[in-house]
């Protein structure tokens, strides 16, 4: 499966995003702007079943995550920097594991890095369904107060995208764990319901570097942008 890419800005070094569930290419505009601003090359790309990529009733981590490596490998882009958030990381994590991309350095913004799988299909896919109608503009202004007006309209658009059937296909697949490498930077919220702390700790000792944003929501960059930025000169400061 070949993914919907959205490419940004021109340099010699090229960072590529992967959102989180329900989100878009979109969803990194304001990351996306400053990077290409700064000089770099951006590639942010649509995850199976979301924005303009292709859907699947198949699909697993594993296949998400090979279309991922597939896409960048037919746009023959070698990446500086990989920045992959929630499911996105889970996807980065899973990529690198395997051997199928090289992702350069690999951040992780508050990822999982399990799932459980075996979900009743049916039931997740019901779940997601009401997810994606209760991300309208109106709901997302009055429940992500640290929104602001082109936040809502891009992940409600982005929600609207979104297909239920591809997410309960990886639901209820395989489960699995996919650990990042010794040397890859997690940025997690304080308190963050996927990095808690025993996680960030086991982590650390695992060679890899743990930074952690207090107060923040989720989507990091949505809601402390300035933080994230500085947390991660490796990115930003190329």
């Amino acid at each position: 499966m070949l993914l919907h890419a959205e490419t940004a800005g021109e340099g010699r070094d090229t960072v590529v995003l992967l959102h989180g569930m329900t989100g878009s290419a979109k969803s990194w505009w304001r990351v996306t702007g400053l990077l290409a601003d700064r000089g770099v090359r951006v590639v942010a790309l649509d995850l199976p079943g979301h924005g303009h990529s292709p859907r699947s009733q198949a699909m697993t981590v594993p296949d998400a995550a090979a279309s991922v490596a597939e896409t960048l490998d037919a746009m023959d882009i070698r990446p500086t920097v990989t920045v992959g958030h929630s499911f996105g990381g889970l996807l980065l994590a899973a990529t690198a594991t395997t051997g199928r991309l090289d992702p350069g350095v690999a951040v992780f913004v508050d990822a999982p890095f399990a799932t459980r799988g075996g979900h009743d299909r049916v039931e997740v896919q019901a779940e997601y369904q009401a997810e994606r109608a209760s991300r309208t503009v109106d709901r997302l202004r009055a429940e992500k107060p640290h929104y602001g007006e082109r936040d809502c309209q891009v992940e409600a658009r982005a929600a609207s995208r979104f297909d239920p059937e591809t997410a309960a296909a990886i639901a209820a697949g395989p489960g699995g764990t996919w650990l990042p490498r010794p040397g890859s930077i997690v940025v997690r919220a304080d308190p963050s319901h996927y990095v808690d702390d025993a996680t960030a700790a086991a982590l650390t000792a695992s060679g890899v570097d743990v930074r952690s944003i207090p107060g923040a929501a989720h989507s990091v960059w949505y809601s402390h942008f300035d933080a994230f930025v500085a947390a991660l000169p490796e990115v930003f400061d190329r």
